[in-house]
């Protein structure tokens, strides 16, 4: 492999973890989808313990964003640029949820506790089902062309080119409404793991559990019917350098690539090790088997998806549109310059673990 096909493969695992870090800390947003449910003491419960929280999810977003920007620009500008409607409804739901966090108990709240309840159920709501339907095309398409004769355009220097909804298209696939229901449920899930994994009040844990019932069930069978659409479906590769549509390639890449099926496999038990405990044998510590199985599949995933000459982003218009880790990173300069930097990753991961700690200590 040459140096930069390995710069553009580690840093492609970076954006994995991040990715996969950012789906478990959505169990913030899945506790708050719970506020209008509960009374006003188990708000306040709610809230102590997502609000200590909320600001590692966020920053995980951002950072993940920004290391799309400065690792695979074509897709920065082609996703964050170009569906800008979805990007921009995400984006509204996390800012609603810090004016929350901020204003909620303030004196002098003139909006009520209510207003903010439901900034924060709209956010719970929202954040984890759009982003699902943003990730979603990565995996199923989406509807776009990359032109880069268009640069030299000085009336319209776009690269790349939507269609009139700019991103809300994507609603249209059934594929992409059924992955974001599926995050939403999980961040669901996790939520009420990490509540009843946080608090002491046995009413409040047992208001918890009983939505747990019905929630990780439902989360489960959605699931199993997004992986069997996602193994079934085609998807976009470089054969002999040309972008082909292929039948089933994600089943493909699962079969050829032992080491990722084992870490599926693997994600997919945790999860399950961590919803029985707290069902059935009333464990307090679901969210972490639960939590580090989350972690794993999502890395999983990204690797079928980006790795093998995969298109990570296909797009339905245009096959030669697609974009791959070879055609969309930056130069080899700025990424090794940027891999240097990322040696300070694990010293960022120590900073988090210690404020987790920290602000559970409060």
């Amino acid at each position: 492999m040459e140096t930069y096909e390995l710069l553009q493969c580690y840093w492609w695992l970076i954006i994995s973890v991040l990715a996969s870090a950012l789906v478990f800390l959505l169990f913030v947003q899945g506790g708050q989808s719970f506020m209008l449910q509960a009374g006003d003491e188990h708000r306040d419960l709610i809230t102590a313990s997502l609000g200590k929280k909320w600001e590692l999810t966020f920053t995980t977003l951002v950072t993940f964003g920004g290391a799309f920007f400065a690792s695979f620009p074509l897709f920065y500008s082609t996703s964050f640029g170009g569906a800008y409607w979805l990007w921009m409804m995400i984006l509204f739901s996390f800012v609603s949820q810090a004016v929350s966090y901020e204003y909620r108990t303030k004196s002098g709240n003139v909006y009520g506790t209510r207003f903010y309840d439901v900034l924060l159920l709209i956010n719970g709501m929202a954040g984890p089902l759009l982003l699902g339907v943003a990730v979603a095309g990565m995996f199923f398409g989406a509807e776009f062309r990359v032109e880069h004769s268009h640069l030299l355009d000085p009336g319209n220097p776009v690269i790349s080119s939507w269609g009139p909804l700019h991103g809300l298209e994507a609603f249209l696939c059934y594929k992409n409404v059924l992955f974001g229901v599926m995050i939403l449920l999980l961040a669901r899930t996790l939520g009420l793991l990490y509540l009843i994994n946080d608090n002491d009040n046995e009413e409040f844990v047992a208001w918890a559990r009983r939505r747990l019932w019905w929630n990780a069930p439902a989360f489960v069978v959605v699931f199993l019917v997004v992986a069997a659409l996602l193994l079934t479906s085609e998807g976009v590769a470089d054969v002999d350098g040309t972008l082909t549509r292929v039948p089933h390639l994600y089943l493909d890449n699962l079969l050829a690539h032992w080491w990722v099926a084992i870490l599926l496999v693997a994600g997919v038990v945790a999860v399950l090790v961590g919803i029985a405990g707290a069902l059935l044998r009333g464990s307090r510590r679901g969210i972490w088997a639960a939590g580090g199985g989350t972690i794993a599949v999502v890395l999983a995933l990204f690797s079928l998806l980006g790795y093998g000459g995969t298109a990570y982003y296909p797009s339905t218009l245009d096959v030669a549109s697609s974009l791959t880790l070879t055609n969309s990173s930056s130069s080899r300069f700025t990424l090794t310059v940027m891999s240097w930097v990322s040696l300070l990753v694990p010293f960022v991961i120590a900073y988090i673990a210690y404020c987790w700690r920290a602000l559970d200590r409060k």
